[in-house]
């Protein structure tokens, strides 16, 4: 039965072309609201980041927060858009319930970044989602439903906080491209540090606008708008539903109405929410209060100039600059956070392999499963440092500098690692004479092991490292008498 459905599905996605379009809203990292000195950080009492220009009290006139305006630029300059010298915000008429003016101020035909690009990679294969713009507007606030039995609640503290709506073209073709786009775009906006990329707290939502056609049709299907989709794997699962519904009603005859619906993770269903309004129902119109404003040619130069290195260029730095695997590269350049932390200890160390497998091993595991930032990580760069060199010196072996020494590190960071390690017994005798003994001892006691490893049997490498690993109490480093082992085997097989 599950089968046949599988097979249905796989028939409907081989006859129908998937397209999407994404619109992703990113809350702007600013201390306040786009237009008025109210707070625009998350949370704290309902009803307090507020005063009389977001609560719209006849008098009172906005103005633009120029930071939003720098952090807007910033996005399109990353995305590879042009930037609109003149600007202005218009008033979108659209019935928000909890906005207390009665419209959204947005941008409508000028909008602040036009075109660009995000670069995705999807099954190994790369590829730009074009975009269609960027635009500055503002957030509207909170409704609470379930404060009283019989009334709403109105939570005004969100209103008015900056965001910038990234628009793309219908250039996605698959949930997973989708999926790939917002991952792609959340770790921008980080690495720019104009948004915290959080889809939990709010700071980031989308809606995905799906169509379905004939496959080789150029004319696009009828539009469904999902949402406020509030996480990236959400996305993913409410385009795939979605499509799904639709190709059903295409095979069924049934027309497809235009219409925005909602993503319910729990029951794993999309909901009608209403009719699809179009452009021209939201009355828009210059907005009287704000007056234009300008992005100058010297500001692009300044903003350019202050924009931090993208992940793409670090990727391919980490590859030729400091050798290492293009896998690691991409792991290191995906997180702002890390790729602090690698900078920070590599200026302590060349050993730049190394560093990317600590933090790509040990390190992460940590802040995995600790639930906790890099910046809270108790080593220090130079801490990391120093333990990468221990290792790298033959003083310790990596698998006792991550399961032994590394631990009592994170409990005890104001340690030298070398002094903690010493106290614990961990240090190597990396001296070959003696590494040979050790292996000559194992090996002499062996004869039997050493002729069946002579006859093929080459997994008893690991028994004759065992012993060596017990009888030095773990002061043998691995690679090196896993490599004398090997030597003296083929010594006495050469003396047969």
């Amino acid at each position: 039965m599950e089968e046949s459905i599988v097979d249905a599905q796989a028939q409907l996605q081989e006859k129908y072309e998937l397209v999407i379009g994404l619109e992703v809203h990113a809350q702007l990292s600013t201390v306040t609201k786009l237009f008025c000195a109210d707070s625009a950080s998350f949370g704290g009492e309902p009803n307090t980041h507020i005063s009389p220009i977001t609560l719209a009290y006849p008098g009172t006139l906005p103005r633009l927060n120029k930071e939003a305006m720098v952090a807007a630029v910033k996005m399109g300059l990353a995305c590879g858009s042009r930037i609109t010298e003149t600007n202005w915000f218009a008033r979108k008429h659209y019935f928000y319930p909890d906005l207390p003016k009665g419209y959204q101020t947005s941008q409508h035909i000028n909008n602040i970044c036009q075109g660009g690009t995000v670069r995705i990679q999807v099954n190994g294969q790369e590829r730009n989602v074009q975009l269609h713009h960027i635009h500055l507007e503002e957030d509207a606030g909170k409704s609470i439903h379930d404060a009283h039995e019989l009334k709403t609640a109105i939570d005004h503290n969100r209103a008015g906080v900056p965001l910038i709506e990234i628009v793309s073209e219908p250039d996605m073709f698959s949930a997973e491209e989708a999926y790939t786009y917002v991952t792609e775009v959340r770790k921008l906006v980080r690495f720019l540090g104009i948004c915290d990329g959080n889809m939990e707290e709010g700071s980031m939502r989308c809606d995905a606008n799906i169509s379905i056609r004939p496959r080789g049709q150029k004319e696009l299907g009828t539009k469904v708008e999902v949402k406020n989709l509030n996480s990236i794997r959400h996305v993913k699962k409410a385009i795939e539903l979605e499509a799904q519904r639709m190709m059903e009603m295409a095979e069924r005859g049934e027309p497809i109405i235009q219409q925005t619906r909602s993503f319910d993770a729990d029951r794993m269903i999309t909901f009608a929410l209403r009719t699809k309004e179009e452009a021209n129902d939201y009355r828009y119109f210059p907005d009287p209060d704000l007056p234009p404003f300008k992005v100058t040619q010297d500001q692009l130069a300044f903003i350019r100039s202050s924009m931090p290195v993208l992940p793409d260029e670090l990727q391919q730095q980490y590859i030729t600059e400091y050798q290492l695997p293009a896998y690691d590269a991409r792991l290191i350049s995906d997180e702002k956070e890390l790729v602090q932390f690698f900078e920070a200890t590599i200026a302590f160390t060349k050993q730049y392999k190394a560093v990317a497998n600590w933090l790509l091993g040990p390190v992460k595991a940590w802040v995995n499963e600790s639930g906790r930032l890099f910046d809270e990580f108790p080593l220090t760069p130079a801490q990391l440092a120093r333990l990468t060199e221990l290792v790298q010196s033959g003083k310790i072996s990596f698998s006792s500098a991550s399961s032994r020494l590394f631990p009592r590190l994170l409990e005890q960071p104001e340690k030298d690692p070398e002094e903690l390690a010493a106290s614990l017994q961990l240090l190597q005798d990396a001296g070959a004479d003696q590494i040979e003994q050790w292996v000559m001892d194992v090996l002499t006691k062996m004869p039997d092991k050493v002729a069946e490893y002579k006859k093929g049997k080459k997994g008893l490498i690991g028994l004759f490292m065992g012993e060596v690993k017990k009888i030095s109490k773990g002061k043998a480093d691995p690679e090196n008498h896993h490599r004398f082992i090997r030597a003296k085997i083929k010594s006495i097989n050469n003396c047969v």
